[in-house]
C-alpha cells in the first residue's frame, strides 16, 4: 500500500517537475527572442540618433534629414486621440458599473466593446476610410484622428469598467447613508477610489494606440512636409517607419530605425508609468 502511494507521489512529482521545467523553457525562448528584438532595435537606433533627427523635416534620398514633422504628427494626432476617447471612455466605464447590472443596453455595450478590443485595426481604418476620407475628399490628420480614437475608447471603457467594480460596497453604502445622490457617489467616491486604475487604462490605450500603422494609412497617410494642419495629409511616426524601413535607401533606413527607437522607449516609458501607479493603488 505504501508502496502504490509512493509510486503516484513520484509521477506527481514528476509531472510537476516537468511542467515547471517547460514554462521555464517557454519564459526564456519568449524572452530571449525580446532581448534580440531590443538588442537589435538600440544597436540601430542609437546610431540614428542626432539633433538633426528632431530638428529636420523627412529628407529626399540622399540628403541630410529627419523626422520632426513625423514626431509632430504623431503627437498631434495621439494627443487629440487621447483627449476624445478618455471622457468618453471613463464616462461609458462608469455607465457601465453604476447602471450596467441588468440592462440590456449596457450588455449590448459591453459586447461591442469586446469586439472592439479584439477587432483589427486595420478594419477600424477602412471603416473611418469609408466614413469620412471620400467625403472630405483628401487624408488628414481628423480622420487618423477618429480611427485612433475608436481603437483607445474600447480599452479605456473597459478598464474603468472592472476598476469601478473594485469598490467595496460598504464604501458605497456608507456615502448613500450621509444622503449623497447617485451621481455624486459615483463621481467622488467611487471613481476617486480607484482614479489610479483608471488612469493606468488611459496610459495602456495611448501606448496602444502610439505605435498604429494600418489605420493611420487609410486616413492620416503621410506629408514629406511640416504641418500642423489637422485637415491636411499628415505625417506620422508609424508610417514613417513603415515606409522608411521597405526603402532601399540606407540614409532613410538609419531614420526608421531612430523612429522605431523612440516609438519603442515612448511606449516603454508609458507602460512603466501605468505599473507604477497600479502598484502604488494596490501596495504589498
Amino acid at each position: 500500500m505504501e508502496g502504490a502511494v509512493n509510486s503516484v507521489y513520484r509521477r506527481r512529482l514528476l509531472s510537476h517537475r516537468i511542467g515547471i521545467a517547460l514554462s521555464v523553457l517557454a519564459m526564456a525562448i519568449g524572452l530571449g527572442f525580446l532581448a534580440w528584438i531590443l538588442f537589435t532595435l538600440l544597436v540601430h537606433g542609437f546610431g540614428a540618433l542626432s539633433h538633426t533627427l528632431f530638428s529636420l523635416d523627412t529628407p529626399a534620398p540622399g540628403s541630410e534629414g529627419g523626422i520632426r514633422n513625423a514626431i509632430v504628427g504623431s503627437l498631434l494626432m495621439v494627443g487629440l486621440s487621447t483627449a476624445v476617447s478618455t471622457p468618453i471612455g471613463i464616462l461609458a466605464g462608469m455607465y457601465l458599473a453604476e447602471y450596467g447590472q441588468n440592462n440590456k443596453f449596457a450588455a449590448v455595450t459591453r459586447f461591442v466593446t469586446d469586439i472592439m478590443l479584439s477587432a483589427p485595426s486595420i478594419v477600424v481604418g477602412l471603416f473611418v476610410y469609408a466614413l469620412l476620407v471620400p467625403r472630405m475628399g483628401h487624408f488628414s490628420g481628423y480622420a487618423g484622428t477618429l480611427a485612433l480614437s475608436l481603437i483607445a475608447i474600447p480599452v479605456v471603457v473597459r478598464t474603468t469598467d472592472n476598476m469601478l467594480h473594485l469598490v467595496p460596497n460598504s464604501l458605497l453604502e456608507a456615502a448613500f447613508a450621509l444622503g449623497a445622490p447617485r451621481w455624486k457617489v459615483a463621481m467622488t467616491v467611487r471613481l476617486r477610489a480607484v482614479k489610479a486604475g483608471v488612469v493606468t487604462g488611459v496610459l495602456l490605450a495611448v501606448a496602444r494606440i502610439s505605435g498604429e500603422t494600418a489605420p493611420l494609412l487609410f486616413t492620416a497617410l503621410n506629408n514629406q512636409f511640416f504641418t500642423a494642419d489637422m485637415n491636411q495629409p499628415m505625417a506620422n511616426l508609424p508610417v514613417v517607419i513603415y515606409r522608411f524601413a521597405m526603402s532601399p535607401y540606407e540614409d532613410w533606413q538609419s531614420l526608421a530605425w531612430g523612429a522605431a527607437l523612440l516609438v519603442t522607449f515612448s511606449v516603454l516609458l508609458l507602460n512603466i508609468l501605468s505599473r507604477t501607479l497600479f502598484r502604488q493603488k494596490n501596495p504589498q
